[in-house]
């Protein structure tokens, strides 16, 4: 009896989370078109909602970033960052005229984002990344206009010393 009685339990636990999981589970969501058949069509048919399709290219800048990562007045890490680029298709020229710029600017926000903190601890997360990757876009943008459309983390990584 003493063997079962964990077991017993263990089951009825990992059967009232399932049945909880089912039970609080949403329902799809279904968006009504404008049908004279008066028919409910699913939302990836719904006319105008797919995105046109526009050429783009993405551009490996040559040489990885190295971030130093400070901490009480001592280097305690070293990031090791590959970035890509979204450009418009036929423009990587452009952007490869201009990389020593563009490298100057990523290496800004780099460094203040490791001030900051953004590249200790849990520096993978989504909410860590996306705040990096939405400075790197900006400060893009604001350097460059409409030739850098995104900015993308390819490579990331944390060596201590």
């Amino acid at each position: 009896m003493g063997k079962i009685l964990p077991l017993l339990l263990a089951l009825i636990g990992i059967g009232a989370g399932v049945g909880a999981g089912i039970l609080l589970k949403p329902a799809p969501e279904q968006v009504a078109v404008d049908n004279p058949c008066g028919e409910v069509a699913p939302a990836h048919d719904m006319p105008g909602t797919a995105e046109e399709p526009v050429d783009v290219e993405y551009i490996k800048l040559n040489n990885q970033f190295i971030v130093p990562v400070v901490s009480e007045a001592k280097v305690a890490s070293m990031m090791v960052i590959a970035l890509s680029v979204e450009v418009p298709e036929g423009r990587s020229e452009e952007v490869y005229s201009r990389e020593p710029k563009l490298r100057d600017a990523f290496l800004q926000v780099f460094f203040d984002h490791a001030n900051l903190g953004g590249f200790t601890g849990t520096f993978t997360s989504s909410r860590n990344l996306d705040v990096l990757r939405r400075a790197l876009r900006e400060t893009a943008q604001s350097h460059f206009g409409d030739l850098v459309q995104d900015v993308l983390i390819t490579d990331i990584a944390r060596q201590d010393v």
